[in-house]
């Protein structure tokens, strides 16, 4: 929630005669329109010696400046919050976005016109009017915005529309906060299937890996509360100076990389219902899924970049998977074509050491990315790939046989790939990967789910 109050009062002369321009600046059509008509209306007095005529039209120019200067002279302030909720969203859900107005002057307030600035994206601008607001008083409005594009969107500045009584003149005050809402991609709930993967018990985050017994090979670490006093290393306490355990077993996760190719020259067409768009939604379920199954995570893309955790070689860890989650949908949020035209840095990064499992969301490949890409299988225990010939996504059309014959490649050097029609479920694809699996000619290890 952002908090900011209004400017208001005098400050200096310069101030004032700056504020006060700005006011006679405020002039409504109807406050011109009786200035304009005052001063005519004097001036044919003046001609014709007319006195009476010559009061009304001293009238009619001096109401309007009456009302310039009472409004200038206002000193009431309004100080202002903004609450939006969520801040974070998927693409075509909602957030309700509520504005409370505060009058914290001795004064009540005339009429408000409150106006907060949202991107068109979002929807259209939101306008409320307020009648009055005593002295301390305050009110409340919300209003609610939705976008069918990812993204982050900053909503405000909040504006505040002051006006007289007659309509004469009107000012705009602005606060300087604003809030940004993050619209991350849509996401779908993926079946537990069993697929190719590592030892047995691969994804269940529970596997270990045991120290060598001997004395010079157990890894210590310092004590903590609660710790068996039995597992105490006493050769360690007397080098290090202070209380150190053995540490007979370390928790070992398995790991997961999501591999998205966001090449421009990859994928044809725009959009929310484009195969680009499908290919950040397919990775972003991806990236829940394998988190909820308890793998350690990260995200890579074609241009070399790794987003994921603290952890050993940038995979989110047990304890801030949900903040990895959240890092990696931010990503997602506002990720774009890259101007690259192959995946060697990708690949590059992938040398780096075992990835666990490989799942890829790729565009249209030719013969040497697709080369390229079946050798990245051979730095993972398994592989799922999934191609997407953006060509057929524009005319919906059948799968190009390109897209088939990549996808028997991938398949021949160990991939469990598969062609990803224009409209498909990935939670349907998903399952078929399983069957699949037989078709593939990896050396699989093993299930997981």
């Amino acid at each position: 929630m952002t908090t900011a109050a209004a400017p208001d009062g005098r400050r200096g002369d310069e101030d004032d005669r700056g504020g006060l321009r700005a006011a006679l600046g405020g002039l409504t059509t109807r406050g011109r329109s009786f200035l304009a008509a005052g001063v005519a209306a004097a001036a044919c007095a003046y001609v014709l010696g007319q006195a009476d005529l010559l009061r009304v039209g001293l009238l009619l120019a001096t109401l309007p400046l009456i009302c310039v200067l009472v409004l200038h002279r206002t000193r009431y302030r309004v100080a202002a919050s903004r609450r939006l909720t969520p801040q974070r969203v998927e693409a075509g859900s909602e957030a309700r976005v509520q504005l409370r107005m505060e009058n914290v002057s001795k004064l009540p307030t005339g009429l408000l016109m409150l106006q907060d600035h949202v991107p068109y994206m979002l929807g259209p601008r939101p306008r409320f009017v307020l009648d009055r607001v005593e002295a301390g008083g305050r009110r409340e409005v919300s209003y609610r915005v939705r976008s069918d594009l990812r993204g982050r969107f900053p909503l405000g500045p909040l504006q505040l529309r002051l006006n007289d009584p007659f309509g004469m003149c009107e000012l705009t005050r602005s606060f300087s906060a604003y809030d940004t809402l993050t619209v991350i991609p849509r996401t779908e709930a993926l079946p537990p299937v069993k697929l190719g993967g590592e030892a047995s018990g691969y994804g269940d985050g529970k596997q270990r890996s045991l120290a060598l017994a001997g004395d010079d090979d157990i890894i210590p670490r310092a004590y903590r509360h609660g710790d068996d006093l039995r597992r105490v290393h006493w050769r360690s306490t007397a080098r290090y100076g202070e209380l150190m355990v053995r540490r007979e077993e370390q928790p070992q996760r398995a790991r997961c990389t999501v591999l998205l190719d966001t090449r421009r020259i990859a994928y044809q067409g725009s959009g929310p219902d484009s195969a680009f768009e499908w290919a950040v939604s397919g990775a972003a379920s991806a990236l829940l899924h394998m988190l909820e199954r308890g793998f350690a995570v990260r995200l890579v893309t074609d241009t070399g970049t790794a987003v994921g955790g603290e952890g050993s070689e940038g995979f989110a860890g047990a304890a801030d998977s949900a903040e990895s989650a959240g890092l990696m949908l931010d990503t997602l949020a506002v990720v774009d074509h890259s101007e690259g035209g192959g995946l060697s840095r990708a690949s590059d990064l992938l040398r780096g050491g075992d990835e666990g499992l490989l799942v890829a969301f790729v565009g249209d490949l030719d013969e040497e990315q697709a080369a390229l890409t079946a050798r990245m299988r051979h730095r993972a225990g398994a592989a799922v790939a999934f191609v997407l010939d953006s060509g057929t996504w524009l005319t919906g059309g059948a799968v190009a046989g390109a897209a088939e014959e990549r996808v028997r490649k991938l398949r021949e050097a160990g991939w469990t790939a598969l062609v990803v029609p224009a409209g498909a479920r990935l939670a349907d694809l998903w399952q078929q990967v399983a069957g699949v699996r037989a078709e593939s000619a990896a050396d699989t290890y093993g299930g997981w789910s």
